[in-house]
């Protein structure tokens, strides 16, 4: 490992901390993983990782060295800094001393259609329109994981999936399942196609979440934190559904609700569909 930057003003430091901004990323095609757990997935997931920056002073526990080891076999770029350039870097309250840049994935709607092919499953995938919030997002993709979904369709973009609190909020999960970028139209076309029933999430719904039948292919409709689902949304879905609300509240958290029913769709789907 060559000599540690010890200056904020290095222009690899300058060009790291540039990548929190949205344009950089779209122009660059490249984005930042920070931490151990979202460093280790991505290795995992054989994401390309162009440069990584490493802290020991900020390492939190013992299989940093490990983890450094395996990404720079890759042929991955490492680059030591002094604790106060690292802080510079990091865009967390507690850094651990990982921080990279890598290239962005590109997963389109035909690779997600290659993706449930190899499958034997029945597929469960959610569609999230224009949701605004990253930590919303990331959250989304992390109970998509856990319930092993087959993917996610991110339509008419606000926040863009590379976004540091996207990945930081998904705990890595960003790498483990299909996640694509795509327009309305074009999904609501490849939805039809592949014969994916479009369940939507609305509080004006009359029949609860619990009560419409999610085990066959289907895909969970969620909407904007603030306005829910666009009208032409609203006016492809076979289903509709609604979480009971009991209290004064009207409507729960994006996440939350996405979390309840991609767990209900397990709950249904346990025994039925092997």
């Amino acid at each position: 490992m060559i000599e540690p930057i010890t200056s904020a003003k290095n222009p690899k430091v300058k060009y790291a901390t540039s990548l929190r901004e949205r344009r950089e990323r779209d122009a660059t095609g490249e984005f930042l993983i920070e931490g151990y757990r979202e460093l280790f997935r991505a290795c995992q997931a054989h994401v390309a990782i162009d440069s990584l920056f490493v802290c020991e002073e900020r390492f939190l526990g013992a299989n940093e060295p490990a983890l450094i080891a395996a990404i720079k076999k890759s042929g991955t770029k490492v680059y030591a800094c002094v604790p106060h350039v690292f802080d510079k870097l990091s865009y967390r309250d507690r850094p651990d001393g990982l921080l990279a840049i890598a290239k962005q994935m590109k997963t389109s709607l035909h690779d997600l259609s290659t993706s449930l092919s190899a499958s034997s499953g029945v597929p469960l995938l959610i569609v999230a329109e224009a949701i605004e919030k990253p930590g919303n997002l990331g959250t989304i993709l992390r109970s998509a994981d856990a319930v092993a979904a087959d993917g996610v369709i991110v339509c008419d973009r606000c926040t863009d999936i590379y976004n540091p609190n996207v990945v930081r909020a998904s705990t890595g999960t960003l790498f483990t399942l299909p996640v694509v970028e795509a327009d309305g139209e074009s999904t609501i076309g490849w939805l039809k196609q592949h014969r994916i029933a479009i369940a939507a999430a609305t509080p004006h719904a009359a029949t609860e979440f619990t009560d419409v039948d999610l085990t066959g292919p289907v895909a969970i409709l969620i909407g904007t934190e603030q306005l829910g689902l666009t009208p032409r949304w609203l006016s492809q879905a076979e289903l509709e559904m609604r979480i009971p609300m009991l209290g004064v509240a009207d409507s729960l958290n994006v996440a939350t609700a996405t979390s309840l029913l991609l767990y209900e769709a397990l709950r249904q789907r346990r025994g039925v569909h092997v």
